[in-house]
């Protein structure tokens, strides 16, 4: 019989919640917290999550504890929500980080974008080929930063992977997107855009149906808002949920995204919902610009 992964296709085109990853005052894991924010998220109305993304800061978390995230995340999801597991680094890491997903219940994985300095366009097939053929039960999303690739290479992987059934697409160009996404098969993947909503009424009018998000950590109803909008082709209304975070994303995205992960512990903080810490090459905030990240997550709670 033949996997139609429709369940997980359904499950993308939607917000995909980034959630962070809190540590304890010890600098572990905060196990305790990570559950009471991944619930928030559930009982705001979000259904997709992705545990170790890069707003979970995955580079920054050992093997052990990437392990611990998925366990976490999967247990305390149950039902209630699909999971996306991410995993990366060398072949055998991401092979064993999805076998090990798949092993606890999950259905679908997201492979980070490659970290090896020098990526052809026919090595990048053949590392999601590798991953996404040794779990042809899961979906697979590629999460593709690389402007150098173009559509076909999706449709070649796709070709040898029937289990590669959307796309996380950041590349910060609308055109590019918009001519990749027919290149590679506009109606043959799930698109998520992958810049979050600042990104994502330019995206969705070019075709993706879903975009990611780590904002939703602080204010899950203003990014849910957003989505609503967007389904209903209200780009009016999306804009105005865009006039909204825009400073906050600004902040994000400052200096290369230096504070990206930052930005959203330190409004979580704000409210009381988890320490601050981040772990480098991420700093935490400085004193002075506490506030106005304080500020605008209390405009959104209120």
């Amino acid at each position: 019989m033949t996997t139609t992964f429709e369940s997980q296709r359904a499950a993308l085109a939607d917000v995909v919640a980034i959630p962070v990853t809190p540590f304890a005052e010890d600098g572990t894991v905060d196990q305790d917290a990570h559950r009471a924010l991944l619930r928030r998220l559930l009982d705001a109305g979000v259904t997709t999550l992705t545990p170790n993304g890069n707003t979970g800061e995955y580079y920054a978390l050992t093997p052990e504890e990437r392990r611990l995230v998925t366990e976490l995340t999967l247990d305390e999801v149950g039902d209630r929500a699909a999971v996306l597991v991410g995993v990366g680094h060398d072949v055998p890491t991401a092979v064993a980080s999805a076998r090990h997903a798949a092993e606890l219940g999950g259905v679908m994985i997201m492979v980070h974008q490659p970290v090896h300095p020098y990526v052809s366009q026919s090595g990048w097939v053949d590392y999601h080929r590798a991953i996404a053929s040794a779990v042809p039960g899961l979906g697979v999303v590629p999460y593709i930063r690389n402007a150098q690739l173009p559509g076909a290479r999706l449709a070649e992987l796709a070709d040898h992977c029937p289990n590669v059934v959307g796309v996380k697409y950041a590349v910060p160009d609308a055109t590019r997107f918009a001519a990749f996404a027919r290149d590679a098969g506009l109606d043959r993947f799930v698109w998520v855009a992958g810049l979050a909503e600042p990104y994502a009424p330019s995206y969705f009018s070019a075709g993706a149906t879903g975009f990611t998000s780590g904002l939703v950590n602080v204010a899950p109803a203003v990014s849910l808002n957003m989505i609503e909008a967007l389904r209903a082709g209200d780009y009016p209304a999306a804009m105005k949920v865009w006039e909204q975070i825009r400073r906050f994303e600004e902040l994000r995205a400052a200096n290369g995204s230096a504070d990206n992960v930052t930005v959203v512990k330190e409004a979580l903080a704000s409210l009381g919902l988890c320490r601050r810490d981040v772990r480098p090459p991420s700093r935490t905030l400085p004193e002075g610009e506490r506030a106005e990240v304080a500020a605008i997550a209390a405009g959104w709670s209120a």
